[in-house]
């Protein structure tokens, strides 16, 4: 459904070598500072469609696919790509480099808010600011798993080494991949169900039938170590604001609202009763806050 009726006008769609990689990305806009988009795990660039012909009135838009999602290529792990925060972040600051050809102002999403961290704080002079909307809070991390309950603590290493035996790894991935379950999953995540969408839902399913998603999706699955958000936001060499939906299920507001106490978070934006993803199921709260933000900055 992609490039449908229902879809805003947006960007022309690109394409950008990276380390001998096709990497996906989306630009619209011609004047004004430049704005990097990030997303989370398991979506693409086209989960700010609603954001970027908003954003590009005033500003110079590019949304990203993170290697090994979305139209971006999917090298299996370990073939010159290891998926972690640092290769996502490194990419992004490439990014900014060659293709934006100047610091930028870096928003995300979920895990996507991790990857600008780490972008900015190993490549100090990319970013502008960094807008975070839910940050992952990363409560399966290996240093955050004392805190948990104790099915979900030995529940998730087990998990993952059930995951790592390829059958079971390929069975399990093939029972995510289908319209019905992922509808599901948005569900939870999502607060207003008017917003999961058939568009929605096959945007996120068309990418799972590429060549190396299985091994890509394991891959992460897997990943308990790397930087935390309280790691890498008092390492930040700019401002940041948060935005959190507070019926988010999966990374709860009450934590999110300790990370604004690290002195370069300017502000904590609750965004009462959006879940998960506020850029798509609140479009019209988001985009206004990102607009204000980027305009006193600039």
């Amino acid at each position: 459904m992609i490039g449908s009726s229902s879809t805003p006008a947006i960007a022309s769609a690109k394409t950008w070598i990276w380390q001998g990689f096709s990497i996906y990305y989306q630009t619209q806009g011609t004047t004004g500072p430049a704005v990097v988009l990030i997303h989370g795990f398991g979506a693409s660039a086209w989960h700010w469609r609603k954001n970027i012909p908003v954003l590009a009135d005033n500003c110079r838009v590019y949304a990203i696919d993170l290697i090994g999602f979305g139209a971006s290529d999917k090298p299996k792990p370990g073939e010159k790509i290891t998926y972690t925060f640092e290769t996502w972040g490194q990419q992004l600051a490439d990014f900014c480099r060659e293709v934006v050809g100047e610091p930028a102002f870096l928003v995300a999403n979920s895990i996507g808010c991790i990857v600008v961290m780490q972008a900015a704080v190993s490549n100090p002079n990319i970013a502008l600011g960094v807008a975070l909307l839910n940050c992952s809070l990363r409560l399966l991390h290996d240093r955050k798993r004392a805190t948990l309950s104790w099915d979900r603590r030995f529940g998730t290493p087990l998990l993952q080494r059930l995951l790592s035996i390829k059958p079971v790894g390929e069975f399990f991935f093939n029972q995510i991949a289908k319209p019905k379950t992922v509808r599901s999953i948005l569900l939870q995540a999502y607060v207003n169900a008017e917003a999961v969408t058939d568009e929605l839902v096959d945007l996120l399913l068309a990418p799972t039938s590429d060549p190396g998603a299985v091994a890509v999706f394991l891959a992460f699955t897997s990943y308990s170590t790397g930087p935390l958000p309280e790691d890498l936001l008092p390492l930040l060499p700019c401002p940041a604001i948060i935005l959190w939906g507070t019926s988010d299920p999966w990374e709860p507001v009450e934590l999110g609202r300790e990370l604004a106490n690290f002195p370069q978070v300017q502000k904590f934006i609750p965004l009462e009763g959006v879940g998960h993803c506020p850029q798509d199921e609140a479009p019209e709260v988001v985009n206004p806050i990102l607009q204000d933000w980027i305009g006193k900055f600039s």
